[in-house]
């Protein structure tokens, strides 16, 4: 009796709390109650998934990692995922995908960001990121995570910022009190720019080790990754399961020896142009620009053209760059698969015309 009265107590106090928010949009139409509360403080709002950052720090001399506190909008992440990070510069909203290095369902997320040459959002936050910043969360995504039924000895391998989903696998193993056997191979290119150092240093039941390409001072292991740093990560036995996220050169080497291998690797892929572009004609329906193809992914078609279209990673992840193409045939320059379906979605980054094509934007 007392259960169903809670209940009903709770359900009719959900039922008013949904009453009073519609009637507060209905006072504020037509833009309703968040557009007034967001001018209060930005990351109040329902709809739009934001985080303030509320600490910064500087691990290493090439990196900023930032605390983040997401609103109630924001849905999570699995450890090892993706998220669209937004930020305005210049007056312009920029969209980049970083990998939190935090524990699957921490209060706080955290993001270790490297310096990269050309790197317009990732320079920008280790250079002006900075406590009470808003920053918007537009998307998580990527598959590069855990299995359900936990493997009972596992390997990570990490490069450089790489680091950050296999750092958020470990916590998260942690945090569930994981009991199996755990090893962990970094790779920097010297001990100060190695982040997380020295919290892995202290983390105890976790064989790790460290290997520097160009100061080797301090590094447990010589060269690349090979048998020899296998076997001195996992010297008793086989890992049952590889995490390795990193620039392709380290993600070819964990597969060549190593099985059962989950990889990512957030390094732009290079793009084999056509030597001749096809000749057709671009249309940018919404613009109303018509370019002629020059062959390059459409994205920097529309760029050269003086348009300015949402993109991120520009490599095929986010996802933030697609658009609808109404006709005509394009090709994915990542696997190469031609599509000449009309009315379709497509990722202007990784996509080149094949001939005419329309393209909302």
């Amino acid at each position: 009796m007392f259960t169903q009265t809670l209940t009903e107590g709770v359900g009719r106090r959900l039922l008013a709390s949904r009453r009073v928010s519609a009637l507060a949009n209905l006072l504020t139409g037509p833009h309703g109650v968040d557009r007034y509360t967001e001018l209060v403080e930005p990351t109040w709002t329902r709809r739009d998934a934001r985080a303030k950052v509320v600490a910064v720090r500087r691990q290493t001399p090439r990196s900023v990692t930032l605390t983040l506190e997401p609103n109630e909008a924001f849905a999570g992440f699995r450890a090892g995922q993706h998220i669209n990070l937004s930020v305005e510069i210049n007056g312009r909203r920029r969209t980049r995908c970083y990998s939190p290095a935090s524990a699957e369902g921490a209060r706080y997320i955290e993001l270790t960001i490297g310096r990269h040459d050309g790197g317009l959002v990732s320079n920008y936050l280790c250079d002006h990121a900075y406590p009470g910043m808003v920053l918007g969360l537009d998307a998580v995504g990527g598959d590069f995570v855990m299995p359900e039924a936990l493997p009972r000895r596992i390997l990570f391998v990490s490069g450089g910022s790489g680091i950050t989903p296999v750092m958020s696998m470990l916590r998260t193993l942690r945090a569930q009190a994981f009991t199996g056997d755990i090893s962990f191979v970094h790779y920097a290119r010297a001990a100060d720019e190695a982040c997380y150092r020295d919290e892995l240093a202290a983390t105890r039941g976790v064989r790790v080790l460290h290997g520097y390409t160009r100061s080797t001072d301090e590094s447990d292991l010589d060269g690349h990754f090979g048998p020899a740093h296998l076997a001195a990560a996992c010297p008793d036995a086989e890992p049952d399961a590889v995490f390795v996220c990193g620039p392709p050169a380290l993600v070819d080497a964990v597969r060549e020896h190593c099985r059962n291998v989950s990889s990512e690797s957030f390094v732009p892929p290079t793009f084999a142009v056509p030597a001749a572009s096809t000749g057709g004609t671009v249309r940018f329906s919404t613009s109303g620009v018509d370019v002629v193809d020059d062959g390059r992914p459409l994205l920097v078609q529309a760029e050269a053209a003086g348009l300015t279209p949402e993109s991120g990673c520009r490599m095929g992840i986010c996802h933030s760059c697609t658009r609808f193409k109404s006709s005509g045939a394009v090709r994915n320059l990542i696997t190469g698969a031609v599509s000449s379906a009309d009315c379709e979605d497509i990722q202007i980054c990784v996509t080149a015309p094949v001939g005419d094509v329309a393209i909302d934007l």
